[in-house]
């Protein structure tokens, strides 16, 4: 896969990132991209919601928006694979560029606003594909929409018959007015509303905010997630957040960060939030994570599951193997015969 990637990449690079992205896909979809049929390392199967994974290495929501090549992700070694936003009407985005490589600091911005064929595209992909692996699906909300929250409900009910979880995606930095939604009155009825739509064929339902979160924004979220029930929390998006380590040409670009910059801030905001959490439903780490030591940071600050994109930019597929074989071995390294027994390890 790696001779077959390096040659992908020579290609790929010669164009902006969004035309890149779409070639890719293009790819992916054609059925050339060859997998990794290889076993996982056993110490890193993990449960969650019911469900054993091979292990907990999962693409973030974000690649793959419209549902196209969720099986081919999987078969290229993610233990789990998350689609979408999906917003309920097809909407354009915001006005190209929106997409830009900062290779110096190994990152991304975006500024893309929830672009995407909308909900019906989505629901008759996912309803056509063979139902295997873990695949999760993340619903937003319309620029336009006068009431989000409906949106929300409106997605979720209809995807949740094909998907293994759903994520409420309140954290986007891209629709404008979308992160109030974090707020603990707007969050409570936002996630309740979803919670009694799809009552009665429930599905693990999670909430993905931002890492720029305050100690109060925290208190207020799992305040709210612990009362509702609520199956997870992903821990988080995009940062607004300007690192003044950043060196890439483009790092003054309008948008939400992504990649190697953002890993401390996340992975610290992830701590705070396990600390609130106390154990009482799973968290998946996400932000800046391009090795099995970043993967292992997010495990041992609480993360059941962890989930990268940005990475996958600059070294395409074989990353995905390189983690999970680095993850296995640090877990050896420090006497861990499982990775479950890692999780919350730096809050002991």
């Amino acid at each position: 896969m790696a001779v077959w990637y390096s040659i992908a990449d020579m290609v790929l690079s010669r164009f902006d990132a969004e035309t890149a992205h779409g070639l890719a896909l293009r790819v992916l979809k054609s059925g050339l991209m060859p997998g990794d049929r290889r076993d996982d390392p056993p110490s890193l199967s993990v449960s969650v919601w019911g469900r054993r994974l091979p292990n907990p290495i999962g693409l973030a929501a974000g690649f793959d928006k419209n549902a196209e090549v969720p099986d081919a992700m999987l078969g290229l070694g993610f233990g789990l694979v998350e689609i979408g936003s999906v917003t309920p009407r097809p909407q354009e985005g915001n006005p190209r560029p929106r997409l830009f490589r900062l290779p110096d600091d190994r990152g991304v911005i975006n500024r893309m606003g929830f672009p995407g064929e909308g909900l019906e595209a989505a629901r008759s992909r996912l309803a056509t594909r063979p139902r295997r692996g873990f695949v999760g699906v993340n619903v937003g909300a319309n620029k336009d929409s006068t009431d989000r929250a409906a949106d929300y409900v409106a997605c979720s009910v209809a995807l949740a018959p094909y998907a293994d979880y759903l994520v409420c995606n309140v954290s986007s930095p891209n629709t404008p007015g979308l992160r109030n939604l974090q707020g603990r009155a707007q969050l409570s009825d936002l996630l309740k509303r979803v919670q009694d739509a799809i009552a009665a064929k429930p599905v693990p339902l999670s909430v993905k905010i931002a890492p720029d979160a305050s100690d109060d924004d925290l208190d207020d979220i799992v305040s709210v997630c612990r009362d509702l029930r609520m199956d997870g929390i992903i821990v988080g998006n995009t940062t607004l957040s300007r690192p003044p380590s950043l060196r890439s040409a483009r790092r003054e670009e309008t948008g939400g960060l992504s990649g190697a910059p953002l890993t401390t801030l996340s992975t610290d905001v992830l701590r705070r939030t396990a600390q609130r959490v106390e154990g009482q439903f799973p968290l998946i780490g996400c932000g800046g994570i391009g090795s099995g030591a970043d993967a292992y940071a997010k495990v041992r600050a609480g993360a059941t599951l962890v989930q990268l994109y940005s990475a996958m930019v600059y070294e395409g597929p074989p990353l995905i193997r390189r983690i999970k074989d680095e993850l296995a071995a640090l877990l050896a390294r420090d006497g861990f015969t499982a990775v479950t027994d890692a999780i919350g390890a730096d809050l002991r």
